[in-house]
């Protein structure tokens, strides 16, 4: 055996140790609230004023729209699927191995954006859902990397901060 194989276990057990502790905290329960929240406010705007605002856009423009509200959605659904996922495998409802069954099937994706120049001609307030649901899968991506063991928390060497704090001040940095 090699140090890799060695190593292994140890990086499985903890991955599988904070994915069993996070989805059982209160982190999780906001998290989870918040993407229901999102899920459930962008289907209000959707269904209702933003019928209004996308039947307001030039043509151009309301291709963008529904092309947006269509991404939007979809990385809803990814971001919920998600969530039930891990709320069912904390309340014992799923088994871990059936969930990570069930992640194989929904990928959070990395998210597709329209460019800056064309999103700029949408209504503001899809744009805000767009933003917030960006931000929430893309911590969720965090969190998954977190729970299996691919993504390490990385965490800043606070005596390399000083240094560079202490050089800054004293005019040090090149």
């Amino acid at each position: 055996m090699n140090d890799m194989t060695l190593l292994k276990p140890d990086q499985d057990e903890g991955a599988i140790s904070f994915a069993r502790g996070f989805v059982k905290s209160d982190a999780f329960m906001l998290l989870f609230r918040e993407g229901m929240g999102l899920v459930e406010q962008t289907a209000s705007y959707l269904d209702g004023p933003g019928r209004s605002d996308s039947a307001a856009l030039p043509r151009e423009v309301a291709l963008t729209y529904a092309t947006e509200s269509m991404r939007l959605t979809t990385r809803l659904m990814q971001i919920a699927s998600w969530l039930l996922v891990q709320r069912a495998v904390a309340e014992g409802e799923m088994t871990a191995e059936q969930a990570r069954t069930e992640k194989n099937k929904v990928k959070i994706a990395e998210p597709l954006l329209t460019p800056a120049h064309e999103a700029d001609r949408l209504p503001q307030a899809l744009r805000d859902l767009v933003a917030h649901s960006v931000r929430l899968q893309d911590r969720i991506r965090h969190l998954e990397g977190l729970m299996s063991g691919t993504v390490k928390e990385e965490r800043p060497n606070p005596v390399q901060s000083q240094l560079e704090s202490l050089q800054a001040r004293l005019g040090m940095l090149r």
